[in-house]
Protein backbone atom coordinates (compact mmCIF):
# COMPACT_ATOMS: atom_id res chain seq x y z
CA UNK A 1 0.00 0.00 0.00
CA UNK A 2 2.68 2.32 0.75
CA UNK A 3 4.20 2.12 -2.40
CA UNK A 4 0.96 2.72 -3.89
CA UNK A 5 1.09 6.23 -2.70
CA UNK A 6 4.68 6.86 -3.05
CA UNK A 7 4.50 8.50 -6.70
CA UNK A 8 1.91 10.95 -5.26
CA UNK A 9 3.95 11.61 -2.25
CA UNK A 10 6.98 12.22 -4.82
CA UNK A 11 5.04 14.37 -7.16
CA UNK A 12 3.85 16.54 -4.50
CA UNK A 13 7.72 16.90 -2.69
CA UNK A 14 8.58 17.93 -6.42
CA UNK A 15 6.11 20.85 -6.70
CA UNK A 16 6.71 22.15 -3.42
CA UNK A 17 10.66 22.49 -3.94
CA UNK A 18 9.69 24.05 -7.55
CA UNK A 19 7.26 26.44 -6.27
CA UNK A 20 9.86 27.07 -3.49
CA UNK A 21 12.93 27.46 -6.22
CA UNK A 22 11.60 29.12 -9.09
CA UNK A 23 10.77 32.20 -7.90
CA UNK A 24 14.39 32.83 -7.12
CA UNK A 25 15.41 31.49 -10.48
CA UNK A 26 13.58 34.22 -12.19
CA UNK A 27 15.27 37.14 -10.41
CA UNK A 28 18.54 35.76 -10.99
CA UNK A 29 17.76 35.72 -14.24
CA UNK A 30 16.50 38.98 -14.58
CA UNK A 31 19.54 40.64 -12.82
CA UNK A 32 22.27 38.22 -14.40
CA UNK A 33 20.56 39.28 -18.05
CA UNK A 34 20.30 43.32 -17.36
CA UNK A 35 24.27 42.40 -17.29
CA UNK A 36 25.10 44.31 -20.35
CA UNK A 37 28.87 44.95 -20.33
CA UNK A 38 30.40 41.88 -19.39
CA UNK A 39 28.54 38.80 -17.69
CA UNK A 40 30.07 36.62 -15.02
CA UNK A 41 31.16 33.10 -15.64
CA UNK A 42 28.59 30.56 -14.73
CA UNK A 43 31.42 29.14 -12.04
CA UNK A 44 31.47 32.21 -10.75
CA UNK A 45 27.22 32.66 -10.30
CA UNK A 46 27.18 28.95 -9.39
CA UNK A 47 29.87 29.37 -6.05
CA UNK A 48 27.89 32.51 -5.51
CA UNK A 49 24.60 30.34 -4.90
CA UNK A 50 26.60 27.56 -3.32
CA UNK A 51 28.05 30.44 -0.90
CA UNK A 52 24.29 32.10 -0.35
CA UNK A 53 23.01 28.76 0.90
CA UNK A 54 26.59 28.69 3.16
CA UNK A 55 25.61 31.94 4.78
CA UNK A 56 22.57 31.03 5.68
CA UNK A 57 23.86 27.97 7.80
CA UNK A 58 26.13 30.15 9.43
CA UNK A 59 23.24 32.77 9.99
CA UNK A 60 21.41 30.31 11.49
CA UNK A 61 23.90 29.42 14.45
CA UNK A 62 24.28 32.52 14.58
CA UNK A 63 20.98 33.84 15.49
CA UNK A 64 20.75 30.44 17.65
CA UNK A 65 23.44 31.87 20.04
CA UNK A 66 22.05 35.27 19.99
CA UNK A 67 18.67 34.71 20.83
CA UNK A 68 19.36 32.48 24.07
CA UNK A 69 21.15 35.45 24.83
CA UNK A 70 18.43 37.57 24.71
CA UNK A 71 15.99 35.20 26.04
CA UNK A 72 18.02 35.88 29.23
CA UNK A 73 19.01 39.62 28.92
CA UNK A 74 15.30 40.70 27.90
CA UNK A 75 11.61 39.86 28.48
CA UNK A 76 10.09 38.44 25.62
CA UNK A 77 7.09 40.88 26.58
CA UNK A 78 9.30 43.86 26.46
CA UNK A 79 8.47 45.95 23.32
CA UNK A 80 12.49 46.30 23.64
CA UNK A 81 12.26 42.01 22.83
CA UNK A 82 11.68 42.39 19.05
CA UNK A 83 13.27 45.63 18.06
CA UNK A 84 16.96 43.76 19.45
CA UNK A 85 15.74 40.09 17.84
CA UNK A 86 14.90 41.39 14.45
CA UNK A 87 16.91 44.40 13.33
CA UNK A 88 19.52 43.46 15.74
CA UNK A 89 20.05 39.63 15.60
CA UNK A 90 18.02 38.51 12.66
CA UNK A 91 19.26 41.24 10.35
CA UNK A 92 22.21 41.74 11.10
CA UNK A 93 23.24 37.97 11.43
CA UNK A 94 21.58 37.30 7.87
CA UNK A 95 23.28 39.76 5.80
CA UNK A 96 26.54 39.85 7.99
CA UNK A 97 26.38 36.59 6.49
CA UNK A 98 25.61 37.34 3.21
CA UNK A 99 28.26 40.00 2.77
CA UNK A 100 31.03 37.48 4.60
CA UNK A 101 30.59 35.29 1.79
CA UNK A 102 30.06 37.17 -0.69
CA UNK A 103 33.56 39.22 0.07
CA UNK A 104 35.34 35.85 0.68
CA UNK A 105 34.11 35.06 -2.68
CA UNK A 106 34.65 37.84 -4.87
CA UNK A 107 36.65 40.62 -3.76
CA UNK A 108 39.93 39.53 -5.31
CA UNK A 109 38.27 38.05 -7.82
CA UNK A 110 39.75 39.06 -11.22
CA UNK A 111 36.08 38.79 -12.46
CA UNK A 112 34.92 42.02 -10.54
CA UNK A 113 35.79 44.10 -12.68
CA UNK A 114 32.49 46.31 -13.35
CA UNK A 115 30.94 48.52 -10.64
CA UNK A 116 27.48 46.49 -11.65
CA UNK A 117 28.92 43.00 -10.79
CA UNK A 118 28.91 44.06 -7.50
CA UNK A 119 25.03 44.07 -7.82
CA UNK A 120 25.05 40.68 -9.50
CA UNK A 121 27.26 39.20 -6.84
CA UNK A 122 25.34 40.21 -3.79
CA UNK A 123 21.95 39.03 -5.41
CA UNK A 124 23.08 35.92 -6.35
CA UNK A 125 24.45 35.24 -3.08
CA UNK A 126 21.12 36.54 -1.26
CA UNK A 127 19.03 34.57 -3.39
CA UNK A 128 20.60 31.69 -2.96
CA UNK A 129 20.40 31.96 0.89
CA UNK A 130 16.75 32.94 0.18
CA UNK A 131 16.23 29.91 -2.02
CA UNK A 132 17.51 27.36 0.68
CA UNK A 133 15.79 29.17 3.20
CA UNK A 134 12.69 28.92 1.19
CA UNK A 135 13.10 24.92 0.46
CA UNK A 136 13.11 24.67 4.18
CA UNK A 137 10.21 26.23 5.13
CA UNK A 138 8.07 25.15 2.26
CA UNK A 139 8.88 21.82 3.13
CA UNK A 140 7.97 22.16 6.71
CA UNK A 141 4.56 24.05 6.07
CA UNK A 142 3.60 23.44 2.79
CA UNK A 143 2.34 24.88 -0.41
CA UNK A 144 0.68 27.87 0.70
CA UNK A 145 3.88 29.13 2.01
CA UNK A 146 5.78 28.54 -1.14
CA UNK A 147 2.90 31.65 -2.33
CA UNK A 148 3.16 33.69 0.40
CA UNK A 149 7.42 33.63 0.71
CA UNK A 150 7.28 34.05 -3.51
CA UNK A 151 5.33 37.27 -3.30
CA UNK A 152 7.68 38.62 -0.25
CA UNK A 153 10.23 36.83 1.11
CA UNK A 154 12.42 35.82 -1.96
CA UNK A 155 11.72 39.56 -3.62
CA UNK A 156 12.83 40.89 -0.15
CA UNK A 157 15.88 39.18 0.01
CA UNK A 158 16.58 39.92 -3.56
CA UNK A 159 16.32 44.12 -2.85
CA UNK A 160 18.16 43.84 0.15
CA UNK A 161 20.53 42.26 -2.28
CA UNK A 162 20.37 45.31 -4.73
CA UNK A 163 21.07 47.64 -1.72
CA UNK A 164 24.25 45.77 -0.88
CA UNK A 165 25.48 44.78 -4.54
CA UNK A 166 25.04 48.74 -5.39
CA UNK A 167 26.98 49.85 -2.30
CA UNK A 168 29.93 46.54 -2.75
CA UNK A 169 30.36 47.64 -6.32
CA UNK A 170 31.26 51.57 -5.06
CA UNK A 171 33.67 50.37 -2.49
CA UNK A 172 35.37 48.09 -4.83
CA UNK A 173 35.86 50.90 -7.34
CA UNK A 174 36.88 53.03 -4.72
CA UNK A 175 39.33 50.90 -3.17
CA UNK A 176 41.34 50.30 -7.05
CA UNK A 177 41.55 54.25 -7.06
CA UNK A 178 43.22 53.85 -3.88
CA UNK A 179 40.67 55.47 -1.13
CA UNK A 180 40.90 52.51 1.01
CA UNK A 181 39.31 54.56 4.07
CA UNK A 182 36.40 55.36 1.96
CA UNK A 183 36.40 51.97 0.55
CA UNK A 184 36.05 50.46 3.70
CA UNK A 185 33.06 52.62 4.85
CA UNK A 186 31.19 51.53 1.83
CA UNK A 187 31.78 47.92 2.89
CA UNK A 188 30.52 48.74 6.33
CA UNK A 189 27.08 50.37 4.69
CA UNK A 190 26.67 47.23 2.79
CA UNK A 191 26.04 45.02 6.04
CA UNK A 192 24.27 47.99 7.82
CA UNK A 193 21.91 49.22 5.21
CA UNK A 194 20.78 45.98 3.95
CA UNK A 195 20.24 44.80 7.38
CA UNK A 196 18.36 47.80 8.51
CA UNK A 197 16.17 47.55 5.79
CA UNK A 198 15.79 43.58 6.91
CA UNK A 199 14.64 44.44 10.40
CA UNK A 200 12.31 47.06 9.02
CA UNK A 201 10.78 44.15 7.20
CA UNK A 202 10.70 41.74 9.65
CA UNK A 203 9.62 43.91 12.48
CA UNK A 204 6.80 45.19 10.47
CA UNK A 205 5.98 41.83 10.06
CA UNK A 206 5.34 40.84 13.44
CA UNK A 207 2.99 43.48 14.09
CA UNK A 208 -0.69 43.09 14.48
CA UNK A 209 -2.95 44.20 11.73
CA UNK A 210 -0.36 46.04 9.63
CA UNK A 211 -1.09 43.50 6.28
CA UNK A 212 -1.38 46.77 4.03
CA UNK A 213 1.30 49.04 5.24
CA UNK A 214 3.84 45.26 5.04
CA UNK A 215 2.46 45.80 1.32
CA UNK A 216 3.49 48.83 0.88
CA UNK A 217 6.34 49.01 2.27
CA UNK A 218 7.37 45.46 -0.28
CA UNK A 219 6.11 47.21 -2.91
CA UNK A 220 8.64 50.58 -2.71
CA UNK A 221 11.26 48.19 -1.50
CA UNK A 222 10.83 45.93 -4.64
CA UNK A 223 10.50 49.51 -6.77
CA UNK A 224 13.08 51.03 -5.76
CA UNK A 225 15.29 48.08 -6.13
CA UNK A 226 14.20 47.73 -9.75
CA UNK A 227 14.84 51.27 -10.75
CA UNK A 228 18.73 51.17 -8.78
CA UNK A 229 18.88 47.96 -10.71
CA UNK A 230 18.56 49.15 -13.90
CA UNK A 231 19.95 52.64 -13.26
CA UNK A 232 23.23 50.65 -12.61
CA UNK A 233 22.98 48.35 -15.72
CA UNK A 234 23.00 51.33 -17.91
CA UNK A 235 25.77 53.20 -16.08
CA UNK A 236 27.64 50.19 -16.27
CA UNK A 237 31.14 50.62 -16.55
CA UNK A 238 34.93 49.03 -15.99
CA UNK A 239 36.88 49.77 -12.57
Amino acid sequence: MFYFFLPALFSYRTLLVAAAVIPAVFLMIKVYRSDHLERESHSMLWNLVIAGILSSLIALVAEKVLSLLLDLLVPDTSPLYNVLLYFGIVAFSEEGAKFFMLKRRTWRSLEFNCQYDGVVYAVFVSLGFALWENISYVMTYGFSTAIIRALTAIPGHACFGVFMGTLYGIAKKVELRGQDDISKAFRVLCVVVPALLHGAYDYIASMDSSTWFFIAFIAVLFVISYLLVNKMSAKDKYI
